[in-house]
């Protein structure tokens, strides 16, 4: 994993992660968020959501499976790669942070803990794909993020439901570097 990338995120607890223009309009403003998620675009406008992100010289990471005209698959990751600045990608889809690895993009491999299955299936996937860092969701499970930092040797982020100082702090105390959050009022915590 390439140091900068972790020291950025471990350094700024709290990310913010856009799904609109004010939300982006917003978070560009703020000093302290330095790493912005990206929840929201087409092909048609992520190059210029992007800029805008590198512009207030922040680290721009594209959530590609929410990327309207961008098909699940490889071809997707070098669209954005070739089309716009973004320093990464977040995705559910191992290929495609296998890819954006191949690439020399920054990964977050996005994880959704909805039973016992998917918490055993997190560690084959790491296995498969080494992503930069996982990000977990949702990011209220103290006790689950524990266990996840515990058993893995990637950085974790906790996202999803985050919307109070004590949700920051109890994701961060579990052993979380950082959170991401869509709620304006948790990035100028």
């Amino acid at each position: 994993m390439d140091q900068r990338f972790y020291d950025m995120v471990e350094a700024n607890p709290v990310i913010a992660a856009v799904k609109n223009k004010e939300g982006l309009e917003a978070c560009c403003k703020l000093e302290d968020i330095k790493v912005i998620f990206i929840l929201y675009g087409s092909i048609c406008n992520i190059g210029e959501i992007v800029k805008k992100i590198k512009e207030a010289d922040k680290v721009a990471m594209v959530h590609i499976d929410l990327i309207s005209g961008l098909a699940g698959k490889e071809i997707g990751v070098n669209f954005i790669r070739q089309n716009t600045q973004a320093d990464g990608i977040i995705t559910t889809k191992p290929p495609l942070i296998k890819r954006a690895k191949e690439l020399e993009m920054y990964t977050i491999l996005r994880v959704f803990l909805l039973d016992s299955m998917a918490y055993q299936n997190i560690q084959k996937e790491i296995a498969m794909v080494s992503p930069d860092i996982i990000e977990v969701l949702p990011g209220l499970m103290p006790k689950v993020i524990r266990r996840i930092t515990d058993s893995v040797k990637i950085p974790v982020i906790a996202g999803g439901l985050i919307s109070e100082k004590e949700d920051v702090v109890a994701a961060l105390g579990a052993g979380a570097i950082s959170v991401s959050t869509t709620n304006p009022s948790v990035w100028e915590m």
